[in-house]
């Protein structure tokens, strides 16, 4: 059980990737935790899987597919999920936020595009759906004539958005970075539940995750059975249990940086911990921005926020021992082109990117993200990109996080421009 079973590289978002060995004790532990997870897979399932098998997200999804005895239909392009997803007609979907974004910003802007009295019914619907969804969060009965509603509700505006999600759909996984509350809480108004756990390479997968009995938007779940989490004094958030890894290939250094003698791993990420055991995500301690005035920032939350705008396809937030933050933003390709069209603007991304109008349209965005938080945590500056961040260009990993570094490499020079000349003072004053 103890001998090695496979190298697994972490995926280098913030450095060189790292070989973590996983043991044949490790990923049988995580593969097995199904079995207290009744209402999660069975043998009956269909999982579209277009995950990467280099990937510990997918790797557990294929194995546990011999485990469990369901079918998996692979996907080798992640940008074909939407397009694959009414062909397979999957009943469980592990994904990462990224699709759950993409698809969430078409809906929505096709929604939007309504007029009249399908527009009345689609907010009537949603209106609905939000009621139902309260209750349900809050473990509340739904009154008949509510539920009669939202029967109806759903044979008339959301079985259509099932519909692109194949029909069949009972199990939407999100893991591998952040889902933005709003995108979930918008898809539990349309009868979607999407649950989402945590985890990291070093724990051969996953830590917690929300299920249908139990789940909280917002946050990450409870633990998995076996799995005991906690949180260290400065709050990272610590695992241990039968899962976490041997270590790192040929680098005891690092392998000692996160694992101690008493076998809790230090996984990097803040987080806390409810009464009810539900953990939430603040943000990794490596990405934390700490500005020139001090005060510390989750970018990773304004970036959720940015991109649950149609308009948004990507956003790097910046600001580490600068005067303020700022942020690198990227057009949807599809809703930016069909608003300019509208107006007689050119549709081209790289034209678009620079003209006034559409900055307009962003700075709407921006200042929405921003109205809530303190001073300090704002926005105060943003460049609209000419091209979306992408793989070819080693962007973004296979899981479609952003590599931050190589981001700032590539685009040096807007950086530069978004604090040429700022001082403390002139930030204060913006």
């Amino acid at each position: 059980e103890d001998d090695l079973f496979t190298y697994i590289y972490t995926s280098g978002t913030t450095g060189p990737p790292k070989g973590c060995m996983i043991s044949h004790r490790n990923y049988y532990s995580m593969v097995a935790v199904v079995d207290d997870l009744p209402s999660f897979t069975g043998p009956e399932d269909t999982m579209l899987l277009y995950l990467p098998l280099a990937h510990n997200f997918g790797r557990l999804m294929h194995l546990s597919g011999a485990y469990v005895g369901y079918a998996i239909a692979f996907l080798p392009d992640p940008l074909q999920a939407a397009a694959a997803l009414p062909q397979v007609q999957p009943t469980v979907f592990p994904s990462v936020p990224r699709v759950y974004e993409k698809i969430h910003s078409a809906v929505v802007a096709k929604f939007d595009a309504e007029t009249g009295a399908k527009r009345k019914l689609i907010d009537w619907a949603l209106r609905v759906g939000r009621r139902v969804s309260e209750r349900r969060c809050a473990g509340e009965p739904v009154p008949p004539l509510l539920a009669a509603q939202f029967r109806l509700a759903d044979r008339l505006v959301y079985a259509k958005v099932k519909e692109r999600l194949g029909g069949r759909l009972r199990l939407a996984i999100s893991g591998g970075a952040p889902l933005a509350p709003e995108i979930a809480e918008f898809f539990h108004a349309i009868d979607i539940l999407i649950v989402e756990g945590y985890g990291l390479t070093e724990c051969t997968t996953a830590a917690s995750t929300n299920t249908h009995e139990a789940y909280r938007f917002g946050t990450v779940g409870k633990a998995l059975p076996g799995t005991e989490v906690k949180l260290a004094d400065d709050g990272e958030i610590l695992i241990r249990g039968d899962t976490v890894f041997q270590g790192y290939l040929k680098d005891p250094e690092a392998t000692a940086e996160v694992l101690g003698p008493d076998g809790w791993l230090r996984t990097g990420d803040i987080g806390e911990i409810d009464e009810d055991g539900f953990i939430t995500i603040t943000d990794r301690k490596k990405d934390i921005i700490v500005t020139a005035g001090g005060k510390n920032i989750a970018p990773q939350n304004l970036e959720n926020d940015l991109k649950t705008s149609k308009y948004v396809s990507q956003a790097m937030v910046v600001g580490d021992r600068q005067p303020y933050v700022a942020a690198l933003i990227t057009l949807d390709p599809e809703s930016v082109p069909a608003w300019a069209a509208e107006r007689g603007l050119p549709t081209g991304l790289a034209e678009l990117a620079a003209a006034p109008e559409v900055r307009e349209l962003i700075r709407g965005v921006v200042d929405e993200v921003n109205a809530d938080r303190s001073r300090y945590e704002q926005i105060k500056r943003f460049t609209i990109l000419a091209r979306d961040f992408t793989m070819d260009d080693d962007e973004l990993t296979p899981t479609l996080k952003l590599k931050r570094r190589v981001v700032s490499e590539h685009f040096a020079a807007e950086l530069e421009q978004l604090y040429d000349g700022a001082t403390l003072n002139q930030a204060a004053g913006l």
